[in-house]
């Protein structure tokens, strides 16, 4: 019997009871795979005030420790970067937030989330934000208080807030009892540069409530103040052809009329002494007189 010859490369080995024993392959140890960098996802920003903002993301540490910041500014160019805050070694991504103060008031910011560590760093993508506006508010007062009946006075304040420069403003009246409500009394008016306004006035007839009102948006109104009018009265004597007596007369605008005047005599080192009372009467449309025949 013939016996097949074999033909070929084999690897050498043992013939162990017939068979052929092929010795096992050795060598190293698989090399595990290199760390991936970091992922980082900038989120949007939900939460805006006038100067202060809270940046929001998300990072997936991919297994390598790993941290993040945000960088902001006015421009892509950033220019501002948070503490650097830690992110942890896991596999999954972890929302992440940063709160921003000190911010400039009806502003666009430029922010991105960056994740760090040992394998990379990953910039997250470019989003921008706006701060809201600083509400207008509106401070005023009177130049005297009570303003005397037919003198000259004026209202004056300052707008302040977002859009106070250059903006168009009123003077509204409320006259006494207050129950008509308030009307325009000025014609419109522009603040300055920084917000300051005056409103000059001739007069009031009466004890007026009054207010400063913004024409155009966004809408804003002052403080209510009470301007008192102090009546301007006039005053004079003159004898009679009754031996002792005097005439007291005079006049009081505006009209008080149905009211009274009360005289008093005045001697040095003595109080006050009430001799007597007028009756005020209507002289005018804009003024009232009384008189009255005392003993003096």
């Amino acid at each position: 019997m013939r016996r097949a010859l074999l033909t070929g490369t084999l690897p050498i080995g043992l013939i162990i009871g017939g068979l052929l024993a092929l010795p096992l392959l050795s060598g190293a140890a698989p090399t595990p795979p290199a760390p991936k960098p970091p992922l980082a996802y900038t989120g949007y920003v939900p939460e805006v005030t006038e100067t202060s903002a809270t940046l929001k993301g998300g990072v997936n540490p991919r297994g390598t420790e790993t941290s993040y910041s945000f960088q902001y500014g006015t421009s892509s160019a950033y220019g501002s970067q948070t503490p650097s805050s830690p992110a942890g070694t896991g596999t999954q991504e972890i929302k992440v937030s940063q709160a921003l103060a000190g911010l400039t008031a009806n502003t666009t910011y430029h922010y991105r989330l960056i994740a760090v560590s040992a394998a990379g760093t990953t910039l997250g993508q470019d989003r921008t934000f706006a701060t809201k506006k600083i509400p207008l508010k509106i401070a005023i007062t009177a130049t005297h208080n009570p303003e005397r009946f037919g003198d000259r006075f004026a209202v004056s304040g300052t707008v302040s807030g977002t859009d106070a420069a250059n903006h168009w403003i009123v003077l509204q009246a409320n006259p006494f009892p207050y129950l008509a409500g308030f009307r325009t009394v000025s014609v419109p008016e522009v603040t300055d540069a920084t917000g300051n306004f005056s409103f000059p006035m001739d007069s009031l007839a009466e004890n007026s409530q009054l207010r400063v009102a913004t024409v155009d948006l966004p809408k804003a109104l002052s403080p209510v103040i009470t301007e008192l009018v102090a009546v301007r009265v006039s005053f004079h004597a003159r004898p009679v052809a009754r031996h002792g007596y005097e005439r007291l007369y005079g006049s009081v605008r505006p009209p008080e009329v149905g009211a009274f005047v009360a005289f008093q005599w005045l001697r040095r080192g003595h109080r006050p002494l009430n001799v007597g009372v007028a009756l005020i009467r209507r002289a005018s449309s804009s003024s009232s007189r009384f008189s009255r025949v005392l003993w003096i």
